[in-house]
């Protein structure tokens, strides 16, 4: 299905992977905030935004068959990178709960700002179905 590309002698990444090779139709999911499906937001809490845009990246992907096991990267947007330093812990319990213990490759960043007024974070997903 995927292969974790781990360089021998680095360190082994905690909560993503350096890099990861797929076969298959690739899935590309735009950035999802933490907005319910009828696009409003049932909490300005930081955790509860990032649990309902794996909710909705989970829901996108069922779209093409595909469940979270078949992400292979994810971009991570935040407006404050020192509040999600604070909580990393419980960000990664709500990432466990709704995709599992599958870690693919990641990159998150701060940014000024997000498009939608409310949000704190906006995650991106590219998955691949297997042939």
């Amino acid at each position: 299905m995927h292969t974790i590309l781990h360089p021998e002698g680095w360190t082994k990444p905690l909560g993503y992977a350096n890099g990861v090779v797929a076969r298959g139709r690739t899935i590309f999911v735009a950035g999802q905030v933490g907005w319910t499906p009828a696009q409003t937001f049932a909490s300005d809490d930081l955790v509860d935004q990032v649990r309902q845009c794996l909710i909705n990246i989970v829901a996108v992907l069922r779209e093409a068959g595909a469940e979270p096991a078949h992400i292979v990267s994810m971009t991570w947007y935040f407006v404050d990178k020192d509040e999600y330093l604070a909580r990393s812990k419980e960000i990664g319990a709500a990432y466990r709960d709704v995709i599992g213990r599958w870690f693919p490759a990641m990159t998150a960043m701060q940014v000024a700002a997000l498009v939608e007024e409310g949000a704190k974070v906006e995650i991106q997903a590219t998955a691949v179905l297997p042939d």
